[in-house]
């Protein structure tokens, strides 16, 4: 990543404001601006969060569920521990690191958060192509852990493959939307999907 995106990062309006406000990513105003739309939380006390490093978004969990509930979190890298949160160091796209949540769970999720990238190559058809690979694997994941009646946000990158996940979702819930919130960035492909009463 070269100096102009870094100084582009140090000017973005929401860069700042976590950091003066203590979150450690941006994206938490994302989920916090998706709640405030869809009341995602609602009656919600065990959350997953895949792909939740740095932890803004279980952050933003905390704040939300209190010390009563459950919020486990996933992710390749290690994250500095938060407190209440179970996290589960593993790739989602592994069995064994679904067997480990299924574990920690010890019963069904109310909410599942995936907000998963991958590594940005630069050759769009391949990006789009890997992270709608890793919104299936959530996806997956959601349909093995989520209680019925419970809630999924995925992160999904705008192209040809788009509309077929979404057909996905909308095969396993009743209420689908799709929505970009005013956190991400305009040049971003990024939208998000909100769906409520998984079939189970």
């Amino acid at each position: 990543m070269g100096k102009d995106w870094l100084k582009k990062r140090k000017r973005d309006f929401y860069y700042r404001k976590a950091k003066l406000e203590g979150l450690r990513s941006r994206a938490a105003y994302k989920l916090k601006q998706l709640d405030k739309k869809f009341k995602i939380f609602k009656g919600v006390k065990k959350v997953l969060d895949l792909c939740c490093a740095p932890g803004g978004w279980l952050q933003y969990s905390l704040s939300r569920i209190g010390e009563d509930g459950l919020i486990i979190g996933v992710d390749l890298v290690e994250i500095a521990p938060l407190p209440n949160v179970r996290f589960i160091r593993g790739d989602i796209t592994r069995e064994e690191t679904l067997e480990k949540i299924v574990k920690v769970a010890n019963g069904k999720i109310d909410l599942v958060l995936s907000d998963c990238s991958p590594n940005v190559s630069g050759i769009w058809e391949l990006d789009h192509a890997r992270q709608i690979y890793l919104a299936e694997t959530s996806l997956k994941i959601a349909r093995k852990v989520l209680r019925k009646g419970g809630k999924f946000v995925v992160k999904v990158f705008q192209g040809d493959l788009f509309n077929n996940y979404l057909d996905k979702v909308r095969e396993l819930f009743k209420i689908v939307k799709v929505t970009k919130p005013e956190a991400s960035r305009k040049e971003s492909a990024e939208m998000y999907i909100i769906a409520f009463n998984f079939s189970g």
